[in-house]
């Protein structure tokens, strides 16, 4: 004791109050996690606009960024009315609109969303664009699709996948399909150097974190505050069974098209590996899901 203080029990209530306080940061951070990453990806389109990452003056002159993994499960989209979900600063949009589809983006972020109308003017497309958070998109949006699209380092920003696949069903027409790329959830183990697993496979809380640059540009002078959630494969594809949406292909690939990771290794052009994985472990998947005929 010193006086009529016990430092052991001084010490406790410190302890308990830090962790007190770090759980109402925590709690609120997730109540306010569209603001949270809205600021960060509004905080990331300047950069992405100037990266090699995005090749954006070489896009415009015609170059596609569609991957051949989301090309084979495509098919012919000519007149095929697309629902582009995350669609950042809309490339992806544009690239199914010169394939022939009608398509309409949708982003949190009002910064990519202003990008993207300004490049699919430059690009000569009718492509559409409105800011959305998804799961308000039914309040925003009345129209139906032929596909739901969406694609890599999507579903993390979302906290519940069963409300994420409502959506996908509330917009496909009986018989529609959701075409749909992620990177595999195995890889969101792993910390930022893939050497030792840091978080849970399973969607067991947020996580909370302060990104140092961005995955495009990993030296740009930028910091951000995000909340993520890991998804395991069985809540995809749960999710998706629940609301009638029939599984009819389901794929795992042993690299990436994007070397977005902090240590990438490209082994044929445009396949990349995290060194340390090699060809042991899927680090992306996609998936076709139908909706039923009603």
């Amino acid at each position: 004791k010193v006086g009529s203080i016990n430092c052991s029990s001084l010490q406790e209530t410190v302890k308990c109050k830090h962790f007190q306080k770090k759980l109402s940061l925590q709690k609120k951070s997730v109540e306010n996690y569209l603001d949270i990453n809205r600021n960060s990806w509004n905080g990331k389109v300047e950069t992405h606009l100037k990266s090699d990452f995005y090749f954006v003056n070489e896009f415009i002159a015609g170059r596609s960024s569609l991957n051949t993994i989301e090309l084979e499960i495509l098919d012919n989209l000519k007149d095929q009315k697309i629902l582009h979900l995350q669609c950042h600063f809309g490339q992806d949009s544009i690239s199914l609109s010169r394939l022939g589809a009608k398509v309409t983006g949708i982003d949190l972020s009002d910064k990519a969303i202003e990008a993207a109308k300004d490049l699919a003017k430059i690009c000569g497309t009718d492509t559409e664009f409105l800011v959305s958070d998804v799961y308000d998109l039914p309040n925003v949006l009345e129209e139906k699709f032929d596909i739901v699209y969406t694609s890599y380092g999507t579903i993390g920003w979302l906290p519940d996948l069963k409300k994420w696949a409502k959506v996908v069903s509330h917009f496909l027409k009986p018989g529609g399909k959701l075409i749909f790329v992620e990177f595999h959830p195995f890889v969101w183990m792993y910390d930022d150097d893939f050497t030792n697993v840091k978080y849970n496979y399973f969607n067991e809380k947020p996580i909370i974190e302060t990104e140092e640059g961005t995955y495009a540009e990993q030296t740009a002078e930028i910091t951000q505050d995000y909340v993520m959630w890991n998804h395991p494969t069985s809540e995809v594809l749960s999710s998706l069974l629940n609301e009638n949406l029939q599984l009819k292909s389901f794929q795992e690939y042993s690299w990436s098209p994007y070397a977005c990771f902090l240590h990438n290794e490209e082994f044929e052009k445009g396949k990349f590996r995290i060194p340390q994985f090699g060809d042991k472990v899927p680090h992306v998947f996609s998936l076709v899901a139908e909706k039923s005929n009603e």
